[in-house]
């Protein structure tokens, strides 16, 4: 495997302590106090790192760790019965991958860095264990469960819209929500995934998912060079993700 040229200097500034990380306020850290934090700490795997396109976990192997981005970017996808893939989601930093896997005996999708990515690994068994004996810990996980339930059925709404504008501004503003929670930009940001991602996730051809780009460009929502975004309408934005539920009040 081709090692990344800063790979040992980045993984070691990334094993800081879970108090001190700035993605603490998103992560499990939110639920832990701090006089508990040292056996939180004492059970996760801080900084592992991957290159793009390398797997995180594939699907059906054995599941004994959920995984928190801490940097870069994540998709997952699932094999379908003809042998295709489709992503099923994106996450970002402070995000939690694994958990549709919870009380299956093997990963439910398979996960990739989409970008050099570093991930920290919480080992279900250990996790469970100590989520026993912290009770906001294991609430903090029913909160993720059920979250990570309505992301399901927002992807189902999303993929039973018939306009690719519709589909494509949601995931615009979905993503625009969830940097600003990260206190970055929620109007200036870059695209950690491919068109031709963004058109599997979608279920577009790539072409659609340009030619509405361009076509956002044009009308002035949005302000796009490779994957450098600047979203200059939000509202306007969200008029297009929710057109079809304008029409049918």
């Amino acid at each position: 495997m081709t090692v990344h040229p800063f790979a040992t200097s980045r993984t070691a500034a990334l094993k800081t302590s879970c108090e001190t990380c700035s993605l603490s306020n998103l992560c499990l850290p939110l639920a832990v106090a701090e006089k508990d934090l040292a056996q939180l700490e004492n059970i996760v795997q801080q900084g592992r790192s991957y290159q793009r396109g390398e797997s995180i976990f594939r699907q059906n192997e054995p599941a004994k760790s959920f995984f928190a981005v801490r940097s870069g970017a994540v998709k997952t996808s699932v094999v379908t019965a003809n042998g295709d893939e489709q992503i099923t989601g994106f996450y970002l930093p402070g995000e939690m991958i694994g958990l549709d896997s919870m009380g299956g005996h093997g990963y439910a999708c398979t996960a990739k860095a989409l970008e050099y990515s570093s991930v920290c690994e919480l080992p279900i068994n250990q996790l469970e264990d100590l989520s026993r004996k912290l009770p906001s810990l294991q609430h903090h996980f029913l909160k993720l469960m059920s979250q990570e339930i309505q992301n399901g059925q927002h992807l189902s709404l999303l993929l039973s819209k018939n306009s690719a504008e519709e589909r494509i501004a949601a995931l615009l503003l979905s993503l625009s929500t969830r940097f600003s929670r990260r206190k970055l930009s929620s109007t200036r940001f870059h695209l950690p995934m491919p068109r031709a991602d963004i058109a599997n996730f979608l279920g577009l051809a790539v072409e659609t998912v340009s030619r509405v780009m361009t076509r956002f460009q044009q009308t002035g929502l949005i302000q796009s060079k490779g994957r450098e975004l600047e979203l200059l309408n939000p509202d306007s934005l969200q008029h297009v993700a929710h057109a079809r539920e304008g029409t049918s009040r």
